[in-house]
């Protein structure tokens, strides 16, 4: 068994989330009001812990705005879930320095009868800062990367391949039992000498934190040319930059915030003002034609919003809530109508934009947004701003040299652009292809049917999705019972069977032809009233969104048609949608699938039922796997 290294471990670190109970004697004494509007220092040590991680949330939501942050990127892998899961309780030294804060007020009386304001305490402060605190966290922080030391406790910190802004108070106990004195100097000096104030406490802590969090957002901020314009500035401030150069090459710049000590030190890196120079002309030129110097996705799996609530479920709101599948959440429930209105301004202005990727095989893939809710698609009048916004983004991957842009759920719908027919023909010289996905989605739920199976009832027997299953079926003896009522679609359908399985095919207009059918495959959404003409034992198979209620408990219920991309996929770190980590729908995965093979045709329109077999076979090549293979 292996020993922890004294002091590692958080004291804390068995409770998950139940740490939080911690901070109840503070907030007990502000509810109770035992403390009086002059000595409310809990109140205040409360108020500078949200404050101190709402600092770290708006970093970490501006570096996860991939649209905005991409061409400023220093490391470009991707997080993933395994940093994710590492720094899930970044927020524990607040909850230390909550206690340390505590106590200073108790042992210390002055420090509940501060004033609000006192600017010569500003100065000393900084003083100190200069001449204390940035020295000593310098020595500190080369001590903690001695051999012995740095295996057992620094190492966490640099566990994460692509610094964050959470990854900045990611570390030990004992790293942030020495941070301590190394924030608090500066601000015990001033109050000693009789200049301290709330302000000074609340503004040091505060640009800390924020300091910390730019040297860790793998985003480079700052330009250049301030630094070329005041060269001293380059050891009086370091950049996100510098300290990537940190993580990457751990004996080099080891300052908190001023260079100068690496240079006093020689540690300074020798790169660190020719990368900065050249990450911010990247930037700056990265929209620039003929730059070369844009990252162009092989493949971009083009979404939308499926409803308000799961709008949030995305990496630059919560990080870690968009790291697992997507469930309803109270905390959803009061930032409902700003997200509302926030939906509503995007269906005004926005166009769409990128919100996650990863890399497969040395080729990246985006995940890019249509700005609008679901809800909207089913708004006649917005039809036409949908395929436009749709259009936009098909010419705009067309622009970059993208190789396949696969299109999801409702932005495929056969009533709004058939399946993306429309664009392919408006379109005729794109480079670009346009996968609708649902060639593996049929796969997928073919594959997944009893292999004994001799009779299924099918609903959304019409549909693109629907034809395709039955078509297929019929064709292997298979008797399918269409449910719909129209008898036109229906014969239309039967006619592109071979005459010899037309036979397998058979209508039926009412739920009730299916009450001796165990197999249901479910493409229009159906009640429990009609789940009930199924006899028990009955597997549900559904491509229909959302998944219908899980009603029976005599019946077993299938996912909805997805894959497992393979293993050896890097930097995701989100769920799409209610799936599983690592898991995307079976559109998602149809468009992987056919850059992987380089396929150069178009995948639009009705489904080429032929090749139903030739995509699945391609997908297991590829080492994708379905959802109820996973469940094995």
């Amino acid at each position: 068994m292996v020993v922890a290294a004294a002091l590692s471990r958080w004291p804390w670190q068995n409770m998950g989330n139940y740490k939080y109970l911690l901070y109840g004697p503070f907030a007990v004494q502000v509810i109770t009001g035992r403390q009086s509007l002059k000595e409310s220092w809990c109140f205040n040590i409360l108020l500078l812990c949200c404050l101190r991680a709402l600092v770290h949330q708006l970093w970490s939501t501006y570096t996860n705005m991939h649209f905005l942050t991409q061409w400023r990127r220093i490391l470009h892998q991707g997080v993933d879930f395994k940093q994710i899961d590492q720094e899930w309780h970044w927020d524990n030294f607040l909850i230390l320095e909550a206690f340390v804060g505590g106590a200073a007020c108790l042992w210390f009386p002055f420090l509940r009868e501060l004033p609000l304001w006192e600017l010569t305490g500003f100065v000393e402060a900084a003083v100190l800062h200069v001449v204390v605190a940035e020295p000593l966290y310098y020595v500190l922080h080369r001590l903690l990367h001695a051999d012995c030391i740095f295996a057992r406790y620094h190492s966490l910190h640099h566990s994460s391949p692509v610094p964050q802004p959470f990854t900045a108070e990611h570390g030990t106990f004992l790293e942030h039992l020495l941070l301590i004195p190394i924030v608090g100097i500066p601000l015990m000096g001033p109050s000693l000498m009789g200049h301290g104030s709330v302000g000074l406490i609340y503004g040091y802590v505060l640009t800390f934190d924020f300091l910390r969090c730019l040297g860790h957002c793998n985003t480079e901020v700052l330009p250049y040319q301030i630094f070329d314009a005041f060269p001293f500035l380059r050891y009086i401030l370091y950049t996100p930059t510098y300290h990537s150069l940190h993580h990457q090459d751990k004996d080099m710049n080891f300052c908190l915030f001023m260079p100068l000590y690496d240079f006093v030190g020689n540690t300074l890196h020798p790169r660190s003002w020719d990368l900065h120079r050249h990450i911010s002309l990247n930037a700056a030129s990265a929209n620039s034609p003929g730059t070369g110097r844009v990252a162009v996705p092989d493949f971009v799996f083009l979404a939308h919003i499926v409803d308000i609530s799961s709008a949030v479920h995305v990496p630059f709101m919560f990080r870690s809530f968009s790291s697992l599948p997507f469930t309803m959440r109270l905390f959803i429930l009061p930032i409902w109508p700003p997200t509302l209105l926030v939906t509503m301004m995007m269906w005004a202005w926005a166009k769409p934009f990128m919100v996650s990727f990863y890399q497969l095989r040395a080729k990246l893939h985006h995940t890019w947004v249509v700005p609008r809710v679901g809800y909207q698609y089913f708004l006649p009048f917005a039809s036409k701003g949908i395929n436009k916004q749709i259009e936009q983004a098909i010419l705009k991957a067309d622009r970059l040299g993208v190789k396949v842009l696969s299109l999801a759920a409702l932005n495929k719908n056969e009533s709004l652009n058939g399946g993306g027919v429309l664009f392919v023909n408006k379109h005729p010289d794109l480079k670009v292809r346009i996968v609708h996905g649902n060639t593996l989605t049929a796969a997928v739920i073919l594959n997944d049917l009893p292999e004994n199976v001799e009779e299924v009832f099918l609903t959304g027997a019409t549909s693109k999705l629907g034809r395709a299953i039955a078509l297929y079926l019929s064709r292997r003896r298979i008797r399918v019972m269409m449910m719909t009522s129209s008898m036109e679609r229906f014969q239309s359908i039967q006619k592109e069977a071979p005459a010899d399985c037309q036979k397998f095919l058979i209508q039926v207009t009412k739920y009730q032809a299916a009450k001796n059918c165990k197999t249901w495959i479910v493409g229009k959404w159906i009640t429990p009233r009609e789940q009930s003409w199924a006899p028990p034992g009955t597997r549900f198979h559904q491509f229909v969104v959302p998944p219908i209620l899980h009603f029976r408990n005599d019946c077993t219920y299938a996912d909805l048609a997805a894959m497992k991309l393979p293993d050896d996929v890097q930097g995701l770190a989100m769920c799409e949608y209610t799936m599983e980590r690592g898991v995307v729908h079976a559109c998602h995965a149809g468009g992987v699938v056919h850059s992987l093979e380089g396929w150069t045709h178009h995948e639009v329109g009705a489904i080429d039922v032929d090749r139903i077999d030739i995509v699945w076979q391609a997908a297991l090549k590829h080492g994708l796997k379905p959802v109820s293979w996973t469940h094995k």
